[in-house]
């Protein structure tokens, strides 16, 4: 939710889970134009979402790894297209 009210493209948010016995590790996936939104200026706002989901994990007593991933795949005119580099 955090996500997608930052980012232009809310559409293309994914959040991909992974748990493990003492980590659980989120995979956010952004549109490319997005990327930097969530990132924010000097990393301030990826740093301000990996304390909040950190502490969420604390009542949970696991560690939170946030990972911020481009998302390489985005709907063009309703259709699949991959991001040329």
């Amino acid at each position: 939710m955090i996500a997608k009210a930052l980012v232009d493209h809310p559409e293309q948010v994914e959040v991909r889970s992974v748990e493990g016995q003492h980590v659980i590790v989120l995979e956010l996936c952004v549109h490319p134009e997005d990327l930097g939104r969530v990132i924010g200026r000097h990393g301030r706002t990826a740093e301000s979402l990996r304390t909040i989901l950190g502490a969420a994990g604390m009542k949970l007593q696991k560690h939170v790894l946030v990972e911020i991933i481009e998302n390489q795949f985005f709907l063009f005119n309703g259709k699949v297209a991959t991001q040329k580099k």
